[in-house]
């Protein structure tokens, strides 16, 4: 398989989740996803009004995570924080599952939060998609989780938040790619560092890459194309 830097630069959401700091941490997200023409940032709610002026007049999306990083809030609670993140200007939304609900045989709760966010990010254009949070499920889960997610028309289903006990694996974005085929996007995120883990991650279906290491990446293939 072969992809150009211009095209996995693309492919990148460009990661900043840490809940500490100063406000500079953000610009220079801003200006680095701009630079390298990611394709989003990814960053905590709180953050989204900050973004949007500093990305204006670019194509770098605004990827707020929602319920995140445990998943452990009400339906309603993860509909209000989806409008709010949207109405404050987000063009993506990433929304981490009830994962007890889902062991716990309430099935339903996770199909009506993915139901909500489909119906409140489609009509406005928003990108959605459903983290798994693959460490903490057996492959059943996974494959369910992906099958309910394509029903419901999300548009990416995506591995792992980051603060797991572990991250993506090819093993998972596999099995994801596999069950949900053509239907949505599949994104790996979660310990995605080297170009290698990068192309690996393509190689076994991942249409998006979630990477704070996301310059370190697309340098490393343009110095490999200079070649």
């Amino acid at each position: 398989m072969t992809i150009t830097s211009a095209e996995l630069a693309g492919m990148i959401d460009h990661t900043f989740l840490k809940p500490f700091g100063d406000a500079a941490p953000i610009k220079t997200l801003c200006d680095e996803a701009k630079r390298y023409q990611f394709a989003m940032v990814a960053i905590n709610p709180g953050e989204v009004e900050n973004c949007v002026p500093l990305l204006a007049g670019s194509k770098v999306r605004i990827g707020a995570a929602i319920g995140f990083p445990l998943g452990q809030m009400t339906v309603a609670a993860k509909a209000f924080e989806t409008r709010d993140a949207i109405e404050k200007g987000a063009t993506e939304i990433d929304t981490v599952i009830n994962i007890r609900a889902l062991q716990s045989g309430r099935e339903d709760i996770v199909r009506q939060e993915i139901k909500d966010m489909v119906s409140i990010c489609k009509p406005k254009g928003v990108i959605c998609k459903v983290i798994l949070e693959t460490c903490y499920l057996t492959d059943a889960e996974k494959v369910r989780v992906c099958e309910i997610a394509a029903e419901e028309g999300v548009d990416f289903v995506k591995t792992s938040t980051g603060f797991g006990t572990a991250g993506a694996t090819v093993k998972d974005v596999a099995l994801m790619r596999k069950t949900v085929g053509s239907r949505c996007g599949v994104k790996a995120s979660g310990g995605v560092r080297t170009l290698e883990e990068a192309l690996a991650m393509v190689e076994a279906g991942a249409t998006r890459i979630g990477t704070s290491s996301g310059i370190s990446i697309v340098e490393a293939l343009k110095a490999r194309e200079a070649q």
